[in-house]
């Protein structure tokens, strides 16, 4: 009976040690997993965390450069209408802004031409604001080496139309309007 009460004992011992053995082969593999995950995760957070410090540090803050008011008469039947603009220009940076100040007086002019040639008809209507804008846009630009005054001009002086400033985009971002009077 030594022999059988020893057998007995036995038995059951390897049954319960495959157990353990599975749940501990269990619990590693979650543990495994968790831990991957989370390492997954942390390396997400620092890649965002990273592309939002270099978007931050890749946007400059705009230069605001308002104009001085301009009072034009408009091109409409009898030339009794005219309008007073006051125009901000936003630009890319101070060294922009030094530099249209530079040509404030023949962009002031390019400026008065083209709001002359718009009738009230025109410049009433928003798309006839947002044109005008663009054309504004374009003449200050101009003188900066950018838009299609420049590469006229260009040519007209026999200059290389492959200048470096004409695949880049112009300093001057947006015309905005701070008073827009038609009388």
């Amino acid at each position: 009976m030594s022999a059988n009460s020893n057998a007995s004992p036995a038995a059951p011992a390897p049954a319960k040690s495959k157990k353990l053995i599975v749940i501990v082969a269990i619990i590693a593999v979650l543990a495994i997993v968790a831990a991957g995950a989370y390492v997954w995760m942390m390396q997400q957070r620092h890649s965002a965390a990273d592309g939002e410090e270099s978007a931050s540090s890749h946007a400059t803050v705009p230069t605001f450069l308002p104009l001085d008011n301009m009072v034009a008469n408009l091109a409409d039947p009898g030339g009794d209408r005219f309008v007073q603009l006051g125009i901000t220009l936003e630009l890319a940076d101070e060294k922009t802004a030094s530099t249209v100040k530079q040509y404030l007086p023949s962009i002031r002019s390019g400026i008065l031409m083209l709001v002359s040639q718009r009738t009230a008809d025109e410049l009433l209507a928003r798309e006839g604001k947002e044109k005008l804008a663009t054309d504004i846009l374009t003449e200050v630009s101009a003188p900066l080496g950018y838009g299609a005054s420049a590469k006229k001009r260009s040519r007209d002086d026999d200059e290389e139309d492959d200048s470096p400033r004409s695949g880049r985009k112009s300093p001057v971002r947006r015309v905005l309007f701070s008073s827009f009077i038609i009388q």
